[in-house]
């Protein structure tokens, strides 16, 4: 009996096409000058030595053999930690149209190994659900035409922008202004927002073209963007410098970046557009940030105050709040107290059903100016797969019950309430912005959007690339790492940002024109909107249409 001795297999082991991206190589266009293997971030193809068998025939012969040949090739790899993530930077460098990367829609069967060691599998970007999200499929249907005229959106004057902080009453601001009362400071600024993202989270090249691209479009083009730091603080330069009145700082559970922050105070030559205080992100509620060790350099290191090359977690709560109401008192207040009360602060939720709660803390504190809310879309720096597929809430009911709550209360044009989490997720940000808006959103934040418009990202919602997490993105926009970020000139980024905003503007206006509204933000007009799917509709509570 002859035994076979196999090739070996274990329990993990796996082929090219059990990946979701299979490499295609055209061996007959390859000419082996190995810029693909240079420049794959994930190092999930190789230049490998190959022997081939040649069947040697002779006719006038009855003699048979064989000849080989060794040759060089490139093979992928089949390991976890180097399977594909498909961002075609293979494609982009090839000379010769030799190689790309292709969608396997056959087998993905790494997700059954990929917890090696113990470790449940992290990622950056979003959840991956392929097709139109509910915010695609809302439509505008209160078009006005006779009793109401359209608006013309090219030569009519529009007021496109928002407001961030608490908004008095009329009698009440007139009253506290012939007292000499305090009033709540209050900023008019674009009602799309860049959403966090840290200083260490992005590369210092994206961080600096969106930061240019933000004072362009203020202080050129008369747009009133705002910019949110995310949790880490910012360069010290920014902190002393006049784009400061841009930024919205961010204080988390962590407090990284806010010893520099407060030594900057008193050298500050403005305030800044208002402080966000993060209690949970809607990607991972429950969880605090993680800026994992392969983007902590020297710099992020010593901006942050912490030893180099080790994972920055955050805490999910604030370690010496228990509850809103002790949140409300002490937080809010302090940092409004910090910026002699000039300042509009406000918190930064998960979705969740408890966000009404916190929204009615906040009606009874007069130091509160409004409420983010971050639904279950939201984009991350890294999170586990569970925590963003099955953690959170979805944003659009979210902002409606609590916009509905305030309306009950005769509050609704008080406290604005900010939305944030899969805004743009398939490329219609305005439209998406403005339904969330006319649901009773005051304005919305984006961050994967500007990720992908201003920088080119190569991410996608059907898990293309997705590795911001381990500071290995092939365009450096989420690298610490030299090598990759000084692929990414910030003036180019700066310019996308003026551009992308020029036309979140224009399609704002070819909005609301036809629903007769120029002079003010449709907050909360919901009559204008309808959806084709019953449930959705009668949970919103706008018009169903089919």
């Amino acid at each position: 009996m002859v035994s076979i001795r196999s090739v070996p297999s274990t329990p993990s082991s796996l082929a090219a096409g059990d990946f979701p991206w299979v490499i295609e190589h055209r061996e007959d266009r390859c000419t082996l000058c190995g810029r693909c293997t240079a420049v794959c971030p994930v190092n999930a193809i190789k230049l490998m030595y190959m022997r081939q068998r040649m069947p040697k025939l002779v006719l006038s012969s009855s003699e048979r053999g064989s000849s080989f040949r060794t040759f060089v090739g490139i093979r992928q790899r089949t390991e976890v930690a180097n399977r594909c993530i498909g961002c075609g930077t293979c494609e982009k460098v090839c000379p010769n149209q030799a190689i790309r990367p292709q969608p396997n829609t056959v087998s993905d069967r790494h997700r059954f190994v990929n917890t090696q060691g113990g470790e449940a599998w992290k990622r950056g970007g979003r959840r991956n659900e392929p097709g139109p999200s509910l915010l695609d499929k809302i439509s505008f249907n209160r078009i006005s035409m006779l009793t109401d005229p359209a608006l013309d959106a090219g030569r009519h004057e529009f007021s496109v922008n928002t407001l961030l902080g608490r908004v008095l009453s009329p009698e009440e601001y007139l009253r506290r202004q012939m007292a000499g009362e305090w009033i709540p400071p209050v900023r008019e600024i674009f009602p799309f927002i860049i959403g966090s993202m840290s200083f260490g989270a992005l590369s210092p090249n994206m961080w600096l073209g969106l930061l240019q691209g933000v004072a362009y479009c203020n202080e050129v083009l008369g747009i009133p963007v705002v910019m949110a730091t995310g949790e880490g603080g910012c360069p010290p330069w920014v902190l002393r410098s006049p784009f400061l009145k841009y930024i919205i700082l961010q204080i988390a559970s962590g407090y990284f970046g806010w010893d520099e922050i407060i030594r900057a105070i008193p050298d500050m030559q403005c305030e800044p557009a208002a402080i966000e205080i993060k209690y949970g992100q809607g990607a991972k509620p429950g969880d605090g940030g993680l800026l994992m060790w392969f983007k902590v350099s020297k710099m992020i290191a010593r901006l942050r105050g912490v030893p180099e090359d080790v994972d920055l977690p955050s805490p999910p709560v604030h370690q010496t709040l228990y509850s809103i109401e002790e949140s409300v008192m002490k937080m809010i207040q302090s940092m409004s107290m910090a910026w002699d009360f000039k300042v509009p602060v406000y918190p930064k939720i998960s979705g969740s059903n408890s966000a009404k709660s916190v929204l009615n803390n906040l009606v009874r504190n007069p130091y509160a100016s409004a409420l983010l809310i971050d639904g279950i879309d939201g984009g991350t720096g890294a999170a586990y797969n569970v925590s963003m597929d099955a953690m959170g809430h979805p944003i659009a009911s979210n902002v409606r019950e609590c916009y509905l709550d305030l309306c009950a209360q005769g509050k609704q044009n008080e406290i604005p309430i900010f939305a944030a989490g899969g805004v743009g997720k398939n490329g219609n940000v305005t439209q998406n912005g403005l339904a969330l808006i006319m649901l009773g959103a005051s304005g919305v934040h984006m961050g994967k959007y500007i990720m992908q418009a201003a920088a080119g990202c190569l991410g996608s919602e059907q898990n293309r690339c997705n590795v911001c997490n381990v500071g290995i993105c092939p365009k450096g926009i989420t690298s610490q790492n030299p090598k990759l970020y000084r692929r990414l000139d910030p003036d180019l980024v700066a310019e996308r940002v003026a551009e992308t905003f020029m036309a979140i503007n224009t399609e704002m206006k070819k909005i609301m024109a036809p629903l007769g509204r120029s002079q003010s933000l449709p907050i909360g007009m919901s009559d204008a909107l309808g959806i084709a799917d019953k449930a959705a509709a009668d949970q919103l509570q706008i018009k169903y249409v089919c």
